[in-house]
């Protein structure tokens, strides 16, 4: 087994099937341990940790206190390589409208659900909410976790909520879906991105392998 230096812990607070991310996470990651887990203390010494999420935020949220992962999650932001994913971006906010609940107020910001009234396509069509399929991820500014990506590479979304930052320096990539919203956020050791690399084909693998990699 790798040493705990090497291990890249994906945060278990049981909202969504983690097995393809952690499949994706092993084949880039060059021999290093992979581990899914609820344990806050295997999180803790981790060399890096990821953490996503699927589900509605109130119910995350809840979970994640539940199994006493929220402070465990919180040094982790501080301290080390992490890389949050879907809900794992929205958690890292202040604040939610799903649910009308707090985040973890890593981020300045809010979490918003896709306006209806602004869900038309270029050619008039409705667009339905949630924003699912593939999608271009524009980069508003040059980060490890780009390279060998190129500007508007398309990845998979699932979402009907986007966040908000109050911080508009912390964006590093923007989506188009009726309105342009923030697809990627990033700050010091956190790279945190709305859509699923780990079903987003080349552009996702090459994500997850500089995340593998980053030294921030």
């Amino acid at each position: 087994m790798a040493s705990a230096s090497g291990r890249i812990a994906v945060v278990d607070y049981g909202m969504g099937n983690l097995r393809s991310v952690w499949q994706a996470l092993v084949h880039v990651a060059e021999g290093r341990e992979v581990l899914v887990t609820a344990d806050p203390a295997l999180v803790a010494t981790a060399e890096r940790v990821v953490f996503p999420g699927q589900g509605a935020m109130p119910d995350c949220m809840r979970e994640l206190e539940a199994r006493g992962l929220r402070a465990v999650v919180l040094e982790a932001a501080k301290s080390k390589p992490f890389l949050g994913i879907c809900i794992g971006l929205q958690m890292l906010f202040e604040h939610s409208d799903e649910g009308d609940v707090p985040g973890l107020g890593v981020f300045a910001g809010g979490v918003r659900r896709f306006p209806a009234e602004k869900m038309i396509a270029p050619q008039g069509d409705k667009l339905k909410v949630p924003h699912m399929g593939w999608n271009e991820v524009k980069h508003t500014r040059s980060h490890p976790l780009w390279n060998g990506i190129a500007d508007g590479a398309r990845f998979y979304f699932v979402h009907s909520y986007c966040v908000e930052p109050l911080d508009r320096e912390c964006i590093v990539g923007m989506t188009d879906y009726g309105i342009p919203f923030t697809s990627a956020v990033a700050r010091d050791n956190i790279f945190a991105i709305q859509c699923h690399p780990e079903k987003s084909a080349e552009a996702g693998l090459a994500l997850l392998s500089s995340f593998t990699r980053w030294k921030p």
